[in-house]
């Protein structure tokens, strides 16, 4: 007979749920927050995405000065999360095919018909069409804490020259998704026989 030792098995395997959210440390999701069982909330901010590449060296000096002074502000624990959304852009080509219905010169239909094929590409199996979203999220008890330091962030980052807002929930549930289901969005529904 065979004998196992349990000093080696992780709280997840010694949970005999089936369930994820059985052993994630994690009881609900709102207002942008993560709300954990030690009755602390995870929240942040995302950052809008520059190419500072474009600008003179100048500017993209002061934008790398003003970053690093935004990350030496900073103290208390974080995370910086970088993370793709798949994008749908079935809306964006229903557009360009009516902008190309609505067209009377030839010059700018050619454009038009160019930007569709172009947007067809994109469709096909061997292209993803993502969107990269960056994320700064910390760990904190107190609500009023939380809001200084998103308002701190979010207004040190303006200086930098870059847009920020407080995540929203469909932001956390992206950030988990990606992080519990390797990047797949769930949506379970019902299994007909």
């Amino acid at each position: 007979m065979l004998k196992m030792s349990t000093a080696g098995i992780t709280k997840a395997e010694n949970n005999n749920s089936k369930f994820t959210e059985d052993w994630v440390p994690f009881k609900d999701i709102r207002n942008g927050m993560i709300e954990l069982n030690t009755g602390e909330f995870v929240t942040g901010i995302k950052v809008n995405p520059r190419n500072i590449f474009i600008l003179d060296q100048e500017a993209q000096n002061n934008v790398i000065y003003n970053m690093r002074n935004f990350y030496n502000v900073l103290d208390f624990e974080f995370w910086v999360i970088i993370a793709d959304r798949p994008v749908d852009i079935n809306m964006y080509l229903a557009q360009l095919q009516l902008l190309y219905q609505r067209s009377t010169s030839n010059v700018t239909r050619k454009i038009i018909m160019q930007d569709i094929n172009k947007a067809n590409q994109f469709m096909g199996a061997e292209f993803n069409v993502i969107d990269t979203e960056y994320f700064i999220l910390f760990k904190e008890k107190r609500p009023e804490i939380i809001q200084k330091r998103i308002h701190n962030m979010i207004g040190t980052l303006a200086n930098a020259g870059l847009n920020s807002t407080q995540v929203s929930n469909d932001d956390i549930r992206m950030i988990l998704d990606n992080f519990l289901n390797g990047g797949q969005t769930t949506s379970f529904g019902t299994v007909m026989a």
